[in-house]
């Protein structure tokens, strides 16, 4: 008790955070868009599914107890509480464009250009940096920080020929550029094929596309198919944006199995880590060949979450099942990283309808009107013990004060640790918990007072008694604890809430139990108002109809002269 509640105030978190109902937060309301011609797409499964996915993506923040639902055939509903980081978790629900990872093909500087003609080059900018790849536990090499697109005409890049020398419009990064597509030494490119419409709009689109502009950074990846060359924009730094040229993509989001930003405790950085699912390994291997014999930036796969480069490491050498992505991480950055690849493959694509401010105002009625309930409860509970327990009822409601100060003290703790938040479910659990903490304490006395009423005095009582009773408050507690952890596995919200606090009341009787209520039964049994039986202490042996107390003689007596007693 003294441990823990000298960990809460020296943490600072000396209220229990709560949930969106009793403290207020965010509601965001999304609604879903099947590609076009695919409205099927909108369907039951596919709404399912994405409800999960965000859950898991929002609560990957630590955002504990937000609500993910749907609302009628193509709307999710979204509840953040207040106290979280309510514009970080904002930006990953809205974020539900498909994950793709695509080659880069050039990056340059987010300002806009000029259209190139032949003899201009693709930019100088500084692109994102960008983290190696590899599969081994091995040092990665450091992030790339220029880009090597100087004296390359964009056009090049678009028209850079494949393996069999064909020239590919599509912009694939499959193979090493050939002598004839690189810049002779005075800087004036070989003639190459006239580009046709789609590649020179292409071309248009990304020397006048400027990433520092928020409207344009939106509308960048809208209509862009899987298979299309595009153009992205890429934050660097806070502020800082580049804008790349990117190939069709070769893996889809739903190819990753499992993502994580960890801490690699041997370089002593952190790092994302990624594994792939059966057909997803053979398709980043493939990638991964082609692009691990290319230069940078040719060298690199962007990560492109709703248009926008979200991470384009370079690759040293080629990869399958596992990858890493090493360089420059914080905690926060590669967590979130690892959240976006994790979770971004959602199966629709939703729009932000409204974003909302929720007041507590009705929660905190029903707050007020749950304490209320809670309360006559308890004081019914505590005249029902003085009644029929007299001086028994001091253990019962001191073990009582000591559960409620347990469960209060690590509420408080656990918002900070694992962003527990109390809702009102979670108030009705620990509510009921005040039955099942008050059980325990009478199974025990009963167990006592039958040992009274067999003749013997309170101390060997109060020891003969406590392992029947043991066994008794164990199945007991257990069962309401497996009751609770099934409950908090099969539902999801709120309902969580309860199973959780439910379980953790439950735990805690445990421990008030063996190491407050049973010692301090022991210390008590020693007095003479609890000892001697007093009429006020519940233990009375003539108001319990107690036998005569067992005499024993010392003489030996033959088993045929000992008559049976009744059972």
């Amino acid at each position: 008790m003294v441990a823990l509640t000298g960990g809460m105030f020296w943490s600072g978190h000396t209220t229990p955070r709560l949930g969106i109902d009793l403290a207020g937060g965010t509601s965001i309301t999304l609604k879903a868009k099947a590609e076009p011609g695919q409205e099927s797409a909108v369907n039951e499964t596919n709404m399912n599914t994405a409800v999960g996915i965000i859950e898991r993506r929002v609560n990957g923040l630590g955002v504990s107890e937000a609500e993910v639902q749907t609302q009628g055939r193509e709307n999710i509903i979204v509840n953040i509480p207040k106290g979280t980081n309510e514009k970080q978790a904002r930006e990953q629900v809205g974020t539900t464009a498909q994950l793709y990872f695509r080659p880069v093909l050039t990056v340059a500087a987010a300002a806009p250009q000029e259209a190139p003609t032949a003899d201009s080059s693709a930019g100088t900018g500084t692109p994102k940096p960008s983290a190696s790849a590899s599969t081994d536990g091995k040092k990665s090499a450091t992030p790339t920080a220029t880009a090597s697109t100087q004296g390359r005409a964009l056009s090049e890049a678009l028209k850079a020929p494949n393996a069999t020398g064909t020239p590919t419009p599509t912009g694939s990064a499959s193979g090493t550029p050939k002598a004839s597509a690189t810049p002779k030494a005075s800087g004036t490119p070989q003639a190459t094929p006239t580009p046709d419409a789609a590649t020179a709009a292409l071309q248009q689109k990304f020397a006048t596309l400027n990433c520092l502009d928020p409207k344009q950074r939106a509308a960048v990846g809208q209509g862009v198919k899987p298979s299309d060359t595009t153009v992205a924009c890429g934050e660097d730094a806070p502020g800082v944006w580049s804008k790349y040229l990117l190939g069709p993509a070769e893996v889809e989001g739903r190819d990753v199995d499992d993502a994580k930003g960890v801490l690699d405790q041997q370089r002593g950085m952190w790092i994302v880590t990624m594994d792939f699912t059966e057909a997803g390994s053979k398709k980043f291997q493939a990638i991964t060949s082609k692009l691990s014999q290319q230069a940078d930036p040719q060298n690199r796969f962007a990560i492109v979450l709703d248009g926008n480069v979200v991470s384009a490491p370079s690759v040293r050498q080629t990869l399958s099942a596992s990858a890493e992505i090493s360089g420059n991480f914080n905690q926060q950055s590669a967590q979130d990283l690892g959240n976006i690849l994790s979770y971004g493959a959602l199966p629709l694509t939703f729009d932000t309808q409204s974003v909302d401010t929720v007041t507590a105002a009705l929660g905190g009625e029903q707050l007020e009107a749950g304490l209320i309930a809670g309360a006559i409860g308890l004081a019914l509970v505590i005249i029902y013990l003085v009644v029929y327990y007299r001086g028994l009822s001091f253990i019962a409601i001191l073990s009582l004060g000591v559960s409620a100060l347990l469960t209060y003290v690590i509420m408080a703790l656990l918002g900070p640790a694992i962003g527990f938040a109390l809702n009102l479910p979670a108030v009705c659990g620990a509510i009921v918990a005040i039955g099942i903490t008050a059980d325990s304490f009478i199974v025990y006395f009963e167990r006592i007072r039958d040992e009274i009423r067999e003749g013997r005095t309170l101390r060997p009582a109060v020891e003969r008694a406590w392992p029947r009773a043991r066994r008794t408050i164990l199945v007991s507690d257990f069962v309401s604890f497996l009751a609770a952890a099934v409950l908090f596995v099969v539902t999801v919200g709120k309902v969580q809430g309860f199973a959780f606090t439910l379980g953790l009341t439950t735990l805690l009787d445990v421990v008030v139990v063996f190491l407050f209520t049973k010692p301090v039964m022991t210390l008590l049994a020693r007095t003479k108002f609890f000892g001697n039986g007093h009429k006020w202490s519940g233990l009375d042996p003539k108001r319990l109809g107690a036998k005569p107390p067992l005499r024993r003689s010392r003489r030996a007596t033959s088993a045929s002269s000992v008559e049976p007693k009744e059972a």
